[in-house]
């Protein structure tokens, strides 16, 4: 294993530039974008108005790990012929893909999407052979590792080379341990005028999100209908980060963000914004992923984000990985509503569930989805229970329908506890759903806004001193013990190493009625505990 994991070199990926005047102002910047921040007005504990200001994810990864970028002397260490300056393990290198296509580094003409996945894999290899040629860094090639971090299209560009075995070298592949993406069109791009981007669209490149297309450079099945399919690579080793916030996209004046729609960035609509896979026994996997309001890019976008920073940070570096998931076992409907059902008639229910993230000594939130925003996760009852098919008036629960709330990463260097413990809490609330009864809405006693269930939960993982690299855990319910987990409800502990971990579950129930019943299926296990 690398003496300094899991602190690997970072290898950024910009996003698309449609017209020739983007490309050379994405190539005249030396970080192609990756260094640049926000200023935002923010109010503090006294009330007033603050300025908060967000350096930037190059300047971050600097001062908070250690991290050296490879410019020296006007020159990019990893591709200079010239220079002897060695490079540092802990290094933040940019794929500068576009100045093949610029008029001032090159002829000014296009490349495919391909051309730029084997241009990784050459830089990936250009920057093992130089890590691995610095003394100090006391690497073998077999040891070499990289994280990939990838904005919009550059999110398509890595995967074109990660799971199309044509498009580079195996070496460089196996070299990958994990990828994130900000914002990225895993399954194309939708508009309200047209239902994916068409193949014949050639402005700028942009069929590069033609679903046809895309199942062709990412190695998949020709006619495969969901592009966002990871193959040839674990995909929970692959963050999505997804934004939420169309309206603060600037492209075209706001027509972009009008034509994506309001359940989008401003240009990537949020469900084709994720990767699934398999793992080895063919079981459907969803990557990891987060919701944060931001907008594709600009002022308000996902990258110069502290929520972006903070997502990324803790899935490069942390320990500890949570993964929550909402198993519904019953939900009540109003008397007068269930009498109706009763009675025969037809009833139909749908219900939002709304859960924000947020991480002890943090002030920001890593993961929101809410209704207002339009990215509550949505379930009908009848996917939630679905009718029976043998004639049975028994509706057991759908286990594959149970909502997915949060994957979240953890970060012990930054710790505010003596202990070494780290803790999110998190809001969860369901939504009164509008009812239908026999196709006419239901509005008795309905009051907008109003839950089934709403309660914060708090989480809590303790290094345990008895295990090498172990973890014990203990929740609890901000109403009853407020900011803090009591200890009988502290769980038996992780076991050491990278595994399924530990699997708990958390009562969550609403007595009233209408009401639900359930739980929190809250899986744990520790994170880095070896590359891949």
């Amino acid at each position: 294993m690398p003496s300094q994991h899991p602190y690997h070199p970072i290898i950024y990926v910009r996003g698309f530039a449609a017209s020739a005047g983007e490309i050379e102002d994405a190539v005249a910047d030396p970080y192609m974008g990756f260094n640049l921040g926000a200023t935002k007005a923010r109010t503090a504990w006294t009330g007033k108005i603050n300025r908060f200001y967000f350096e930037s994810p190059v300047i971050r990864l600097m001062s908070d790990y250690d991290y050296q970028d490879v410019i020296h002397e006007g020159d990019d260490l990893v591709s200079s012929v010239k220079s002897a300056k060695p490079v540092p393990y802990r290094c933040i290198v940019i794929h500068r893909y576009y100045e093949e296509s610029s008029e001032a580094f090159s002829d000014g003409e296009g490349r495919p999407i391909e051309h730029f996945a084997r241009r990784l894999s050459e830089l990936i290899l250009k920057l093992r052979d130089r890590i691995c040629g610095n003394p100090a860094n006391n690497m073998t090639p077999a040891d070499f590792r990289v994280y990939l971090v990838a904005h919009s299209m550059g999110g398509l560009v890595c995967r074109a080379f990660m799971q199309n075995p044509t498009l580079g070298n195996s070496a460089a592949r196996s070299a990958v341990d994990k990828l994130f993406t900000y914002a990225t069109p895993h399954n194309g791009i939708d508009m309200r005028i047209v239902n994916n981007v068409p193949g014949w669209a050639s402005f700028g490149d942009v069929n590069n999100f033609n679903r046809a297309k895309m199942a062709n450079y990412l190695g998949l099945p020709a006619g495969t209908k969901d592009v966002s399919a990871l193959t040839h690579f674990p995909p929970d080793r692959v963050f999505n980060l997804v934004g939420t916030n169309p309206r603060d996209y600037p492209v075209l004046k706001g027509l972009s963000s009008w034509a994506a729609g309001d359940a989008s960035d401003g240009l990537v609509r949020i469900p084709n914004a994720t990767t699934f896979g398999h793992d080895s026994d063919g079981k459907l996997i969803s990557s990891p992923r987060a919701f944060v309001h931001r907008s594709h890019s600009g002022h308000y976008g996902i990258v110069n984000s502290e929520e972006g920073y903070q997502n990324l940070s803790r899935f490069l570096f942390g320990q500890i990985r949570f993964d929550g998931i909402l198993d519904i076992d019953d939900i009540t409907l109003p008397p007068k509503v269930d009498q109706a059902l009763k009675a025969g008639k037809t009833v139909k229910a749908s219900y939002e569930f709304e859960v924000v993230v947020g991480v002890r000594g943090c002030q920001w939130e890593m993961h929101r989805r809410t209704r207002r925003e339009n990215s509550a996760i949505f379930r009908s009852y009848d996917q939630l229970f679905p009718r029976s098919t043998d004639g049975s008036k028994t509706r057991p629960p759908d286990r594959s329908q149970s909502p997915h709330l949060f994957s979240v990463f953890l970060d012990q260097n930054f710790s505010t506890a003596r202990s070494k413990s780290v803790s999110f809490a998190f809001n969860l609330s369901v939504v009164v759903p509008d009812y239908e009864v026999d196709g006419l809405l239901f509005l008795d006693r309905h009051y907008e806004g109003a839950t089934l269930y709403k309660e914060t939960l708090l989480l809590e993982a303790i290094p345990d001193k008895k295990t090498l690299g172990g973890w014990r855990l203990r929740y609890g319910y901000q109403s009853k013990t407020p900011n803090e987990t009591p200890r009988k409800a502290e769980t038996a502990a992780l076991p050491d190493g990278e595994g399924p971990g530990l699997t708990f579950a958390i009562p969550i129930e609403q007595k009233s009625r209408p009401g639900l019943q359930g739980c929190l299926r809250l899986s744990a296990r520790p994170w880095n505990q070896s590359p891949r």
